[in-house]
């Protein structure tokens, strides 16, 4: 017996990219996803850039999580230019980042996953039975998307960001007005959780090796050290020597593995299972609520995740905005100098890496980039090697549907992950 399940264009993910999976006398043979997606060639452009343009560039990987590329780019030139930045600096980045998830997060959950667990092709159907739900959805979106306007100078691909702060602060009174529909976001997201706790999720658990970014004094988005479930912990500077890049024939994307090389994840559900004691109360109420436990396994209910992480980053907005009152420079002095440095913070979609190196002049030298769905790739196709032999008897498009499902709950950036390193043609 001989089956194929094909999807040649993924939907509802940004970016292109296709999967296949070939059973033969009723075992999985062949399991691929497929990213045909051009590559991008970032890091090959990067070269000979002066470092104070490179946030900036680096923000035109994803027009989705722009600060993202900003926040791990800006902390690795800082290193290797030795800037130390100052607390309101800091605050203010992750008051940005706040941002970036709360409209990515919004995304996610109500147009990109959810139209999955409700039983809808797309948001637009769902609307037409939940109008409500959507409309929390797009305002949920518009908050963050002021938020990075304020801070960054735009919604997309903000351009106040800078190698040891910000080009000018924003104005505080435009941040205070904003305060009532963060009030209301928190609440919204409240609300998130819940919608989000009744939600039909596939049964389907997997032991997965999480990684992601840890602090001690908070839940970690904008730094930290990088923490897996195995125990292992590194710097930022030490990631290469537990995580590597490798290249598959059938992507335009590098994928990730250990150095045991093994698959590992990173995303919300690494985050949450690794810094739950992290977050704050009001999220930790919102998990009590819905009689959380811990560890997630699931893939499907990273959803529950995100959601969770919206109810975070909308409190921790509302502290930061109350708090904000600019004071002194808004970006350190820097003393251009030759250097070598490494940056990590958690993307909406997980870890993001980092590293430059700069001659004398503060020109790139060396770009390194390693997106969080890069590193998810492989434990996507493991996943779908798992899932695979469930589908065998199902009817095509069910199992189609069930295979989509699975690579849309990762959430994954196809542009963004992208990045080719060696190109080899052959002629025969």
């Amino acid at each position: 017996m001989t089956k194929n399940i094909e999807v040649a264009a993924l939907s509802r993910v940004e970016g292109e990219g296709a999967l296949y999976i070939h059973f033969k006398d009723g075992s999985v043979t062949h399991v691929e996803l497929n990213i045909y997606e051009p590559p991008r060639f970032f890091e090959g452009f990067l070269k000979g850039r002066y470092f104070q343009e490179v946030p900036d560039i680096t923000a035109r990987i994803c027009g989705i999580c722009p600060v993202a590329y900003q926040m791990s780019s800006v902390q690795a030139l800082e290193m290797a230019l030795g800037v130390d930045i100052s607390a309101e600096v800091r605050a203010l980045r992750r008051l940005l980042y706040c941002a970036e998830y709360i409209e990515s997060h919004a995304l996610h959950v109500y147009m990109l996953q959810g139209p999955d667990l409700t039983g809808h092709e797309s948001a637009l159907s769902l609307a037409a039975v939940a109008p409500e739900v959507v409309k929390r959805a797009l305002r949920l979106k518009k908050v963050g998307n002021e938020l990075l306007k304020i801070i960054g100078g735009r919604s997309v691909h903000p351009v106040n960001v800078c190698v040891g702060g910000f080009y000018r602060w924003p104005d505080a009174a435009a941040l205070r007005a904003l305060i009532p529909e963060l009030e209301w976001a928190l609440e919204a997201a409240r609300q998130t959780v819940r919608w989000a706790a009744t939600l039909p999720y596939p049964e389907f658990e997997q032991d997965y090796e999480f990684v992601a970014l840890t602090r001690a004094d908070e839940y970690a988005i904008y730094d930290g050290e990088v923490l897996s479930s195995t125990g292992r912990r590194l710097r930022p500077k030490e990631f290469e020597k537990g995580y590597l890049e490798y290249q598959v024939r059938h992507s335009t994307a590098l994928h990730s593995q250990t150095v045991e090389k093994q698959p590992y994840l990173v995303g919300p559900l690494a985050r949450l299972n690794l810094n739950f004691a992290r977050l704050r109360p009001a999220t930790q109420a919102m998990a009590q609520e819905i009689g959380l436990t811990l560890p997630i396994k699931n893939p499907y209910r990273g959803l529950i995740a995100r959601a969770l992480e919206l109810v975070e980053v909308c409190d921790t907005a509302l502290e930061l905005t109350r708090a904000y009152q600019p004071r002194g420079a808004s970006r350190a002095a820097i003393n251009v100098r030759a250097g070598e440095g490494m940056g990590a913070s958690e993307a909406p979609r997980g870890l993001l890496y980092h590293r430059y190196i700069l001659d004398k002049r503060g020109f790139v030298q060396f770009a390194r980039i390693t997106p969080p769905t890069a590193q998810n790739y492989a434990r996507m196709e493991a996943d779908l090697w798992a899932i695979a032999p469930t589908l065998l008897h199902k009817p095509h498009a069910e199992a189609t549907q069930t295979c989509e499902h699975l690579v849309r709950a990762y959430d994954p950036c196809i542009s963004c992950s992208t990045h080719f390193l060696k190109l080899e043609i052959v002629q025969r």
